[in-house]
């Protein structure tokens, strides 16, 4: 079993700076505002050869009882509890502070062995706070700059020992530049990779509550506050026998309404988000259902050729509910129109109704999102297809439309070859597209159509 190392500190200190450059990926958001990460996250880093799980967490501070301050404290706290090894990070250009010796009182009280990190020790600007390090009674401190990638292999080795584990490779070079989260993912198996899904949606619709109840752990900070959540986290579990990266994603608002520096950094997360999942699940509000938001994030779901499954969240609050179901179905069907059949599942994320039916269809959302059609079956419905309504004439030449494929998917992708394709009108290419849809069974996932001039390329000549 994987060990795990929970990064933790008072805020600002660039525990999300140092947890992206041990993981070599751009995962956790940084800014120089203090707070910015409230959610724990987790990543695999290796470390001299050994897979490691990192959990980076929220800054520590003294807080009241409920404050939003006090339940990041709490899941800091669960990642102190449930680690192996406790990670300090303190900022030697600042020294030790009075938070710091009071948060080392509670690594030490964990019985974890715990390595101090004297982060910003570039230059002489931090030689004052790394010696003042020594004072927390938790061992020599490893003067690093996370920023840059100085130290980092002197910090690997320390975590290796205080593990108990040996490198079992030599030490790698560190990349002076962290990538993208997704840039240096390898192509895996489709049954070994796990499936990414994204939860969006509009602030305060209960994301994060649903992701708690999906997962039946407070994985993720929940309250009646809009936009708690920052960062795009990721989740792994198991669903009968299926791996699912679940992403639980900040709010998304109109842009014009958007000014902080926080929610730009959240906006821009969450919408990486979308792009690099496979099944989007958009929940909705059931008491402010469909709202302008609500169908420019659908659109946008689209667009980025993801499959998705709408949610319908605090069903348990609706008195007609098959009137409202009734409405819903009429309004995304005229609204979504680019996704016509998406499933529509009624949930409650507080009580955890609906989830088992809301996975199912997920699953089956990604399943139609991979479907491959052969390239006989294609064209016998083509044929039938032109049979029932022929291709318009355009200038008195009829077009023809002589054959079909499906190159890829992922989305669906077709595409037909024509002897005048940028003359065949629009409502010829719907016309297709809803009987395609229709006859091989594609509801709720967008799918590509297109044209190209020429003939059949796999006729014999």
């Amino acid at each position: 079993m994987r060990p795990s190392i929970a990064i933790v500190g008072r805020p600002n200190v660039g525990k999300s700076t140092l947890f992206n450059r041990l993981t070599g990926r751009r995962s956790a958001l940084v800014s120089d505002m203090p707070g910015l990460t409230r959610d724990r996250r987790e990543a695999e880093a290796e470390l001299g050869g050994h897979p490691c799980l990192l959990i980076d967490t929220a800054g520590l501070e003294d807080a009241r009882a409920g404050s939003i301050a006090a339940r990041m404290r709490s899941q800091t706290e669960t990642a102190i509890r449930d680690a192996d090894a406790v990670l300090f990070v303190l900022d030697a250009r600042d020294g030790v502070t009075p938070p710091d010796v009071e948060f080392a009182k509670l690594a030490r009280a964990s019985s974890k062995p715990v390595v101090v990190a004297a982060n910003k020790s570039e230059g002489r600007a931090g030689a004052d706070g790394f010696y003042e390090a020594f004072q927390l009674g938790l061992g020599e401190p490893v003067p690093i700059s996370a920023e840059h990638g100085e130290g980092i292999g002197q910090l690997e080795d320390d975590l290796l020992a205080a593990l108990g584990l040996k490198a079992k490779t030599k030490r790698r070079a560190r990349r002076s530049e962290v990538q993208d989260e997704e840039a240096d993912i390898e192509p895996a198996d489709e049954t070994q990779r796990p499936m990414r899904v994204a939860i969006v949606g509009r602030p305060n619709a209960g994301k994060s509550t649903l992701v708690n109840s999906i997962l039946g752990q407070d994985r993720m900070i929940t309250g009646p506050e809009p936009g708690l959540t920052r960062d795009a986290v990721a989740t792994d579990l198991e669903w009968h026998g299926r791996s699912i990266r679940l992403f639980d994603t900040a709010g998304l608002r109109r842009k014009a309404r958007i000014s902080e520096t926080a929610e730009k950094l959240s906006a821009s997360d969450a919408i990486r988000a979308i792009r690099f999942a496979e099944v989007v699940v958009l929940l909705i509000d059931a008491e402010r259902p469909l709202e302008h938001q609500d169908l420019t994030i659908g659109d946008l779901v689209t667009e980025e050729g993801r499959a998705l499954v709408i949610a319908v969240n605090k069903w348990d609050l609706v008195e007609d509910k098959q009137k409202m179901l009734r409405d819903l179905k009429e309004s995304l069907a005229e609204k979504l129109a680019q996704v016509p059949g998406v499933a529509l599942m009624p949930v409650s994320a507080l009580s955890g109704r609906g989830m088992d039916k809301l996975m199912r269809a997920i699953l089956d959302a990604h399943e139609i999102w991979n479907k491959r059609v052969s390239t006989n079956a294609l064209n016998r419905w083509l044929q039938e297809a032109m049979n029932r309504h022929s291709p318009p004439a355009t200038s008195g030449r009829r077009i023809k439309i002589r054959y079909i494929t499906q190159p890829s998917t992922r989305p669906p992708t077709f595409v037909a070859f024509c002897s005048q394709p940028t003359s065949l009108p629009k409502s010829y290419m719907r016309y297709l597209e809803k009987s395609l849809r229709d006859t091989f069974n594609f509801p709720g996932v967008p799918i590509r159509f297109g044209l190209r001039k020429g003939d059949n390329p796999y006729a014999r000549r």
